[in-house]
C-alpha cells in the first residue's frame, strides 16, 4: 500500500481542480527562495560546512538512513559530523541534545532513531540553524553538520545538497496539493547529488546519481535487544507487520523478501502509537520498523522483532561528499 493520496499519483479529475492551488504554492514557494536569493531574507552561515539531505516530494523517501549511512562513513573517514533535524513528531519548542534514551514525543521519532545509531552527536530544534548553533557550542569538535530533511528551509546557507527519491518517483509531477512536490522537478538539476532509494528510476537531467539499497535480515527483540532472530526463527508464527513510515509498502516487501507471512497494517508517517495499535488476538510476534519501535516500549505483551537495515551505496556517497568539500575549501582559499 502507498501512504500517499491517491489523487498524486495520476493526473485525473481531482488534481486538475487542485491544479489552481499549486499554481499559487508555486508562487509562494519561488517568491521565497528568491527572497533568500536577494538577501531580503536572512540566511544563517555556520563555522562548518553544512550538507542537507532532504527530498522534494512531501513525506518520507529514505532520508533518515541516508542520514545516518553518511554519518557513520564520514566518521570513519576522520570526518566529526554533528547531525541536526527538525525533529517532526516531536514538540519541543527549544533546540536540545537528543540521547538514544530520548523521548520520542519530545524530540521526533527519528531524531531518535539517529541519536541510538549515528554515533554522532543529534541535536533537534525547530529552527535548524539555532539548533545546529547550539550543537556547535557544545561540540567544539564537530567539523561538519548533517542537516537531516532541511532542502526547503532555506534559512540555513548550505554547502551541499542531497536529494533523495525513491521508487514512487515524483508520481504525478505536479506540485502541493494537486501532487506531492514541495518544489518542481527541475530543482533536482540544482543540488548537488541525487540518490535513488530502491526501485526508484533515474531521472533526465538530474544531478549526478547515486542508488540506495536498504538491507537488513537481522531482528532484535524490542525490550532485549542483545536477542536476535532471522527470518527462519519467525517462519511458522502468526505475524502482525506494523509501519508509520513513508512508505509502508517498502518495509513490507522488504519482510516478504525474507519470506515471511504476515498481516500488513500500514500507518500515517510519524504515527504515534497507542496499546491498540499493536493489540491483536491472533499474533505471537510483531514486526516494526527502526522507527517506529522508538515509539512503542511498553505497549504491548506481545513479542515485538525491530529490523534495523543498513543504507548501501553505489557509488560512493561519502567520497563525493568530501571531494566536493575539499573542492570548495579550495575555492574558498583561493578566491
Amino acid at each position: 500500500m502507498n501512504s500517499a493520496p491517491a489523487l498524486w499519483r495520476s493526473r485525473g479529475i481531482a488534481a486538475w481542480l487542485l491544479w489552481p492551488l499549486s499554481l499559487l504554492f508555486g508562487l509562494v514557494a519561488a517568491l521565497h527562495r528568491a527572497a533568500f536569493a536577494a538577501g531580503l531574507l536572512r540566511r544563517t552561515r555556520l563555522p562548518v560546512p553544512v550538507v542537507v539531505v532532504g527530498n522534494i516530494i512531501a513525506g518520507g523517501a529514505g532520508k533518515t538512513p541516508l542520514t545516518l549511512h553518511l554519518a557513520r562513513a564520514l566518521s570513519a573517514r576522520g570526518r566529526r559530523p554533528l547531525i541536526v533535524t527538525r525533529g517532526y513528531g516531536g514538540d519541543a519548542d527549544t533546540p536540545h541534545p537528543v540521547t538514544a534514551e530520548g523521548d520520542a514525543a519530545r524530540s521526533g521519532d527519528e531524531a531518535v532513531l539517529l541519536a541510538r545509531r549515528a554515533g554522532v552527536p543529534v541535536w533537534q530544534g525547530r529552527r535548524r540553524a539555532d539548533a545546529a548553533m547550539a550543537g556547535l557550542a557544545a561540540h567544539p569538535e564537530c567539523d561538519l553538520v548533517l542537516c537531516d530533511d532541511g532542502l526547503q528551509h532555506y534559512a540555513l546557507a548550505r554547502d551541499i545538497e542531497i536529494a533523495v527519491v525513491d521508487r514512487r518517483g515524483l508520481m504525478n509531477r505536479l506540485l502541493l496539493p494537486a501532487g506531492p512536490l514541495r518544489e518542481p522537478p527541475s530543482r533536482l538539476r540544482s543540488v548537488d547529488a541525487v540518490v535513488l532509494n530502491g526501485a526508484a528510476e533515474a531521472l533526465a537531467g538530474a544531478a549526478p546519481v547515486f542508488r540506495m539499497t536498504l538491507e537488513g535480515r537481522v531482528f532484535h527483540l524490542l525490550d532485549a535487544p542483545e536477542r536476535t532472530a532471522d527470518a527462519g526463527d519467525l517462519r511458522g508464527l502468526r505475524l502482525h507487520a506494523l509501519a508509520g513510515i513513508g512508505e509502508p509498502a517498502r518495509f513490507f516487501d522488504h519482510l516478504r523478501a525474507l519470506g515471511l507471512d504476515f498481516v500488513a497494517h500500514p500507518f500515517p508517517d510519524h504515527h504515534v502509537y497507542q496499546p491498540q495499535d499493536v493489540a491483536f488476538p491472533d499474533c505471537d510476534a510483531l514486526l516494526l520498523t527502526e522507527k517506529d519501535a522508538v515509539k512503542c516500549h511498553g505497549l504491548s505483551r506481545t513479542p515485538i522483532w525491530v529490523l534495523p537495515v543498513e543504507a548501501r551505496l553505489d557509488p560512493d556517497l561519502a567520497a563525493f561528499v568530501l571531494g566536493r568539500l575539499a573542492e570548495l575549501k579550495h575555492g574558498s582559499t583561493s578566491s
